[in-house]
């Protein structure tokens, strides 16, 4: 018997362990994307709120979940490490700056609330609420730079589609908060909100289709990948779901437009991962069979992936369940 036992025998049940790692690894990354993207939503529209009580509201919609919502990315980070750490070296190493930046404005945006409802005092409440608001544009807007320097191979930090990614990012966290406002706000403020929601839409349509663009002309290695048939069907879903969550928004109905925000931001995600398939690095070349750990390894991942997932989204369940419907007019972060 080898070292490694039945371990070293091959993928587990003999499942394409390599490809289902590589579509987890995404799923993850858009899992994070989708329920801290509706944090940085709500940052954002705590510019436009002028009233001492709409910012508390706005505060105490996100108050239980934001923290949890960060685990995502560091099951990412964990993720691609593990599954594919040639990967997770190259992308790191090249964007290091990158990283600290995403990781400071993260810091910022997670430490301006507790530091705002430290002190009943004005000037204190401006410099906290203005970080707040930047921490919640730079952290998507980085991680947006991030995405599509993956994607495109580039080897620097600054990019025309890195830039332009990291605004439909931003704008499709305006779409996602504003969905999720409209779930936990009532009244004037949940009314007001629906003309961000679409202002922000039609931005992210707008820099999505600047950035395919961009891709078929200046990107010749995605050409093709850019118009195959799942890349194709899921810019024709993206269509779909603006749309769904365009009239669902225009009649209410908060719980649909819910659901077409983050199909939104996982198709988004989707169309990333479906382009560079199956490179993993397309800066090295290095493929998804070229960029897996071992058998050994890769089986004993994924029996804990199998175990620790499922807890994962069951303590997801019972924290959103906790904290189910609009809050109270009076609650306060």
């Amino acid at each position: 018997m080898t070292d490694g036992g039945w371990l070293a025998n091959g993928p587990l049940f003999g499942l394409p362990l390599t490809d289902i790692w590589f579509g987890l690894v995404f799923f993850i990354f858009a899992m994070f994307l989708f329920l801290d993207g509706f944090d940085f939503g709500v940052g954002l529209l705590f510019a436009t709120r002028a009233d001492s009580h709409e910012r508390e509201q706005l505060l105490a919609a996100i108050g239980p979940f934001w923290d949890g919502n960060e685990v995502w990315l560091v099951v990412f980070g964990g993720a691609l490490f593990a599954a594919f750490p040639a990967v997770y070296a190259n992308l790191f190493s090249r964007h290091y700056l990158l990283m600290f930046a995403i990781l400071g404005a993260l810091i910022v945006r997670g430490l301006a609330p507790e530091m705002y409802e430290q002190r009943e005092d004005d000037r204190w409440q401006y410099w906290w609420g203005r970080a707040f608001i930047f921490g919640s544009i730079a952290a998507p807007f980085f991680l947006g730079m991030f995405t599509a320097n993956w994607l495109v191979g580039a080897t620097t930090i600054i990019t025309l589609p890195g830039l332009v990614v990291g605004l439909a990012v931003v704008a499709l966290t305006v779409v996602d908060g504003v969905a999720f406002l409209r779930l936990k706000t009532r009244g004037e403020l949940r009314d007001d909100l629906q003309v961000d929601g679409y202002r922000a839409l039609g931005a992210y349509l707008v820099l999505v289709v600047l950035t395919l663009g961009y891709i078929a002309v200046a990107v010749p290695d995605l050409r093709s990948a850019l118009v195959s048939p799942l890349v194709i069907a899921l810019v024709v879903l993206t269509l779909v779901l603006a749309g769904a969550y365009a009239v669902s928004t225009s009649r209410d109905r908060y719980y649909v437009a819910f659901i077409a925000a983050a199909g939104l931001v996982f198709s988004l995600v989707s169309i990333v991962a479906g382009m560079m398939y199956p490179t993993i690095d397309p800066a090295t070349g290095l493929t998804v069979d070229a960029a897996i750990v071992s058998t050994v390894p890769l089986n004993l991942m994924s029996i804990g992936a199998g175990l620790l997932l499922p807890l994962i989204f069951i303590y997801f369940s019972v924290l959103y369940s906790a904290f189910s419907g609009p809050i109270d007019v009076e609650e306060s972060y």
